[in-house]
């Protein structure tokens, strides 16, 4: 797994950048709840004054304010608030009248802004005293600290002054005694109020600034807003390019792995396995790649964030949110539990789909010749309905989740209502703080969802991971030597030795191969022949080490081939397998398999050879005619000769022909080895056939049976000397000929 973790290494630099723009957008994302706060606390229910020190203050109501200060407080509001008179020749008068209209008429006082904080505190002091006072000794205003900033007139306040003036210093001395009440969410906003009293005795248009609070507020929650969007639209990009490219270099290794297997390699994990392993299992580790990038890092520090900030809203309602998320999280382990092992079974289920699909696919015409198609369609709706069933359990647990969700979020949403109803009665919390702590909460949750999705997608894509580390880390087992010999394809003569070989199958007890010795010299052709079973193409599949021998030396002039490198083995190598192969493209991106950078005439010379120019040249594409997959649009016999055409026009020293010509008729079979063996009069030629026209005239024909040889020799040789021989010429010859 960690092999597979490797792939993203390049792209740590990415993902450093998506870090800091998820971060970005983590940050606006949280601010957003508490600029809405402030729009309902301040702009809707302050009437936009944010500041608990009034900027100004007419004359009147700051000698009123005076009789309820202290000596020291009157000394800290004459030092910050400096008197602005009617006059107009006072700098800045045309400001202060703007801001202020009451100057036209009288005098005011407005803050110099030096000791804010001090002044702050101050203002609710007096401010506290005053309300007290009047509560106490003019009870016909009905004044209390809870509904006090509904019922100040500072009309009939004003009207009271020469009586508060008479009032013994010992009665204010007393009222300051008292102390603050705690709820400093109510000390403020009776300060508040009074302060919008002031502004609108300077004859400011509170309308104004309240809208113009709001209009601030809401640009700059556009602004967080454009800046999260934009973030996260970085951060998708980021991420998705991150998880493709790192998708594309996985596909690009386990093909070119693939490539390097042998086929004890392909019958481990089967053609159909590695299919899945390079499409489907890499986009699960691709979509496993851009949520763990969008969604890992950005989920818990939403997380946190929203804890932070629903905890200064208010910190006695944290019993919500850890409800909230512990209910979450065991519904969350409770799905994990139940759908997990579910992931391992739809893996091997999608396996043996597409093995069965394949089968099908290429095995369409022998289910049609045998009229198996309700037997086969029974096969595939039963892999088609495993995987059916166990994805339909896995998506129906997992569709539980969404509305469980919503539900949740929907019942936290009203504990929250119901509980900060309570606080907002007793003046200990503001409406927008309850409405900012309820987002903060859906945030906190909605991040343990993702974090919850992420775990719960994991378990898939580690089974995915798992599948696709198998493949990258098996090591195949023919590889090339530490120390190997480099040939030039010219320098190659073709001697062919076998010493002494002996192989068998790695599942296998027994030998399939026995103490093969042989020598196959260039400019002659050496056959191989014998009952089906024997070991013929085992025999010449162990020259281009398809497979290694198991014991014995297999030498190319003089060079054992496992000290060639593979590469170099092939070049030297043209061969034509069994069944001949052909790609999808057209014929002439077929034959430039043998030679990329071959002539027209080069092509032409191969087919001609080949027997293949008369069907190639009857079509009106000729050579740029369209090959399907797998050449299904030709027949078996033009499939045989585009594949030798393929194999001359590679001009190896080795010429390796698997039963090449059984498709073939007498008449082509013969008028093409003519043509062949003309051709290749200077190379090694190695032939294995089932006919005995084929390999008739053969300078060596060596006989295979039960994996050992029982004869060497020409036809007329080993008519008279190999039994097995004789009985395979009497089963295809007449019997005078073989005379």
């Amino acid at each position: 797994m960690r092999k597979v973790l490797a792939y993203m290494r390049p792209y740590f630099g990415g993902i450093l950048c998506c870090f800091a723009f998820l971060f970005v957008q983590s940050f606006c994302e949280l601010s957003l709840p508490n600029y809405m706060s402030n729009i309902v606390n301040i702009g809707i229910q302050q009437g936009g004054i944010e500041d608990t020190v009034p900027g100004a203050m007419s004359e009147k109501f700051y000698n009123l304010l005076k009789l309820f200060m202290s000596d020291s407080e009157q000394e800290l509001f004459d030092k910050n608030y400096n008197l602005i008179t009617t006059n107009k020749k006072v700098s800045d008068y045309e400001h202060y009248v703007e801001k202020y209209p009451l100057l036209k008429k009288e005098n005011i006082y407005v803050f110099s802004t030096k000791e804010h904080n001090n002044i702050s505190s101050e203002f609710n002091s007096v401010c506290h005293t005053m309300i007290n006072f009047l509560k106490l000794y003019f009870p016909n205003y009905n004044i209390s600290l809870k509904n006090s900033y509904e019922n100040i007139d500072f009309s009939k306040i004003y009207q009271l002054v020469p009586q508060i003036k008479n009032t013994p210093a010992e009665v204010f001395d007393e009222l300051r005694k008292n102390k603050l009440p705690s709820n400093q969410e109510l000390t403020e906003q009776t300060s508040i109020y009074i302060i919008k009293e002031i502004y609108k005795e300077l004859e400011m248009d509170t309308n104004k600034l309240q809208n113009n609070y709001i209009f601030k507020i809401g640009l700059i929650m556009l602004t967080f807003a454009l800046i999260s969007c934009f973030a996260s639209l970085v951060v998708n990009y980021l991420a998705s390019k991150i998880s493709t490219k790192t998708a594309k270099n996985l596909r690009h290794d386990v093909f070119r792995k693939v490539e390097s297997f042998s086929n004890n390699e392909f019958n481990k994990f089967s053609t159909a396995s590695l299919i899945t392993r390079t499409t489907n299992d890499i986009t699960q580790i691709q979509n496993l790649i851009i949520m763990s990038v969008r969604i890992l890092f950005y989920a818990p520090i939403t997380a946190i964030g929203g804890i932070i900030m629903a905890l200064q809203k208010s910190a006695s309602m944290y019993w919500t949110i850890i409800l909230g998320t512990t209910i979450l999280i065991i519904l969350i382990v409770g799905i994990f539990v139940i759908v997990f092992p579910k992931f391992r079974v739809v893996q091997r289920l999608v396996d043996k789909f597409n093995l069965v699909t394949k089968e099908n696919l290429t095995g369409i015409m022998v289910i049609r010749a045998f009229g198996t198609q309700n037997f086969e369609e029974k096969r595939f709706d039963d892999a088609n309905k495993k995987l059916m069933q166990t994805e339909l359990f896995t998506n129906r647990v997992m569709a539980l989740m969404m509305p469980a969700m919503m539900l949740l979020m929907n019942l936290v949403s009203i504990l929250i209502i119901w509980t900060g109803s309570h606080k907002i009665e007793n003046a200990q919390m503001q409406v927008g703080d309850m409405i900012a702590f309820m987002q903060y909460a859906m945030q906190v949750i909605m991040s343990f969802l993702m974090i919850s999705a992420i775990f719960i997608i994991f378990p898939r894509s580690a089974v995915s991971l798992k599948r696709v580390a198998e493949v990258l880390e098996t090591e195949p087992e023919i590889k090339d030597n530490l120390n190997i010999h480099k040939i030039k394809k010219s320098q190659i003569k073709g001697n062919i030795e076998f010493k002494h070989v002996c192989f068998k199958y790695d599942d296998a007890k027994e030998n399939l191969l026995e103490d093969i010795n042989f020598v196959a010299l260039p400019g002659k052709i050496t056959a191989f022949i014998g009952p089906t079973g024997s070991g013929k193409s085992t025999l010449i599949n162990l020259i281009p080490r398809f497979f290694d021998v198991t014991s014995g030396e297999i030498l190319i002039d003089g060079l054992n081939i496992k000290d060639l490198s593979q590469k170099d083995l092939h070049d030297i190598i043209a061969y034509v397998p069994q069944k001949g192969m052909l790609f999808s493209g057209d014929i002439e991106s077929n034959l430039k398999f043998g030679d990329a950078n071959a002539s027209e005439k080069d092509l032409k010379l191969a087919a001609d050879i080949a027997q293949a120019s008369e069907f190639i040249e009857a079509n009106n594409d000729g050579f740029k005619r369209k090959i399907s997959e797998n050449g299904s649009n030709v027949s078996g016999g033009q499939r045989q000769r585009l594949s030798i055409a393929r194999a001359i026009l590679k001009n190896a020293p080795i010429y390796i022909f698997d039963d090449s010509f059984s498709a073939l008729d007498l008449k082509t079979d013969a008028a093409l080895r003519k043509a062949l063996y003309q051709h290749t009069k200077n190379n090694t030629i190695l032939v294995v056939a089932q006919r005995i026209n084929t390999i008739i005239n053969a300078d060596q024909i060596i006989v295979l049976n039960d994996g050992k040889i029982v004869g060497i020799g020409t036809h007329k040789d080993l008519i008279k000397i190999c039994e097995t021989y004789r009985d395979i010429a009497l089963s295809q010859l007449p019997k005078e000929s073989l005379v």
